[in-house]
């Protein structure tokens, strides 16, 4: 088997670390809003009984990201993207293993998964993001 057969079969056997969402956080919600929608075209609506969390739907391909348009919850808050990964708590104890540290331990969203929100080497937030419809 060659060299390119083998690595083509090892991508197909892995989940892949896409980007699958975002949020940006905004002092003022409804001037963000104005802004994304104007710049891009975004279609931005608030969650059913989450008014400060609001859904970005940015018209792409299935392929691509929505996201979410949120209050600011500190001064250092910054646009957060969120990276499939397979098991939330193995990427947790890898980021902690490369340097990284965990902002915020593994976290349900009922019936859609878990998440952990991360800071890596260089102080970047980012988050991982495991499907599971069975999330309590």
């Amino acid at each position: 088997m060659s060299t390119k057969s083998k690595t083509s079969q090892t991508k197909k056997n892995k989940t892949a670390a896409s980007i699958v969402w975002f949020e940006i956080p905004a002092d003022d919600l409804a001037r963000a809003k104005n802004f994304y929608a104007s710049l891009f075209g975004w279609k931005i609506n608030p969650f059913p009984a989450m008014a400060d969390y609001q859904h970005i739907d940015t018209g792409g391909p299935d392929a691509s990201p929505d996201g979410a348009l949120m209050k600011r919850m500190h001064p250092d808050h910054t646009i957060t993207h969120y990276v499939n990964v397979p098991s939330v708590t193995q990427f947790m104890a890898k980021v902690e293993k490369l340097g990284g540290s965990i902002c915020r331990p593994k976290t349900a969203v009922p019936g859609m998964g878990y998440f952990a929100i991360c800071k890596d080497t260089e102080n970047n937030t980012f988050a991982v993001w495991e499907m599971s419809k069975s999330a309590k």
